[in-house]
């Protein structure tokens, strides 16, 4: 079986959703505006069958993504060899998947490790728009210092208000010097592509804090099921103390009601950033594995 790789197009985003909201474990990575989003930066293409859609990186590596759609249905030890050459290597498969092949008939075609990288951070939405605690007690210090000395206001992100987030992100580029940054040269240019499609883009929601008519934050989101909200992208001007602790916040508390549980996505084996986020107590991991397939025997569809 020769699977069909094509562009990834937002006229198909409809479509693909319909594929993740029959995923039983969505994760941050296959979200639309993710996929989309760093569809450029990874060379990403995806692949339609009638019960999945496959997903191809070129850059940096040539590797493929997790399949989307109910898992549950698809007989992978005929599948995968019929679709997957021997050597192939599959990154960012989330642990419900993982289990699925590393304990079915698929467990002899291939070898599975852990991605720590890659694990999605998991919040008690509602424990992070309260902060209430001792185990909270330095963010809500900051969050008060923020909102005590500025005289802020919280706005909806929406395409009205894009052209101030990007031009905080332009500026927030410069005191991090992006250019000289690879990765955050590459997220800039996905933020932008978000902002400026902004009202072309389901399912998301934003927030950003105002001083002084200028935005020194804000919060672009997306829900990644009907209790799941990933957190994207979040920026901020740094001179103002406690401003990342009050958008995170005080966007949850402003526009995530209606959601339980708040992704905010990988560390990367970032020491910095796995600390940081660590710092905000998560109350579990969606785990995620890479395999590497071996020739099989079975090669039916």
């Amino acid at each position: 079986m020769t699977l069909d790789f094509r562009p990834i197009r937002l006229a198909d985003q409809a479509r693909y959703r319909a594929y993740l909201n029959g995923c039983p474990q969505p994760s941050s990575d296959y979200s639309f505006t993710n996929v989309w989003g760093w569809a450029g930066h990874y060379h990403l293409q995806w692949a339609w069958e009638s019960d999945l859609v496959w997903i191809r990186q070129q850059q940096p590596v040539h590797a493929y993504w997790a399949p989307v759609g109910d898992w549950n249905t698809i007989d992978w030890a005929r599948r995968l060899p019929a679709c997957l050459a021997p050597g192939t290597v599959m990154r960012r498969i989330p642990e419900g998947l993982a289990m699925q092949w590393g304990q079915g008939e698929a467990a002899a075609s291939m070898d599975i490790v852990d991605d720590r990288g890659n694990w999605d951070y998991l919040y008690d939405r509602q424990a992070l728009s309260e902060l209430a605690g001792n185990r909270f007690h330095k963010k809500k210090n900051l969050v008060n210092q923020f909102t005590k000395k500025y005289d802020y206001q919280y706005t909806p992100l929406t395409a009205e208000t894009a052209p101030p987030a990007l031009a905080l992100q332009n500026d927030w580029c410069v005191w991090r010097d992006c250019e000289s940054f690879e990765v955050l040269e590459a997220e800039n240019q996905v933020i932008e592509k978000v902002l400026l499609a902004w009202d072309n883009l389901g399912d998301l929601l934003g927030g950003a804090l105002m001083v002084d008519d200028q935005m020194v934050a804000y919060t672009v989101a997306e829900a990644l099921s009907d209790d799941m909200l990933v957190i994207h992208f979040e920026k901020a001007n740094p001179d103002y103390k406690g401003v990342y602790q009050a958008i995170n916040q005080i966007f949850l508390s402003e526009a995530a009601g209606a959601f339980a549980t708040i992704n905010r996505e990988q560390d990367l084996n970032d020491p910095g950033l796995r600390k940081a986020k660590e710092s905000y107590r998560p109350i579990g991991y969606l785990k995620k594995f890479q395999a590497t397939f071996r020739a099989s025997g079975n090669t039916g569809p």
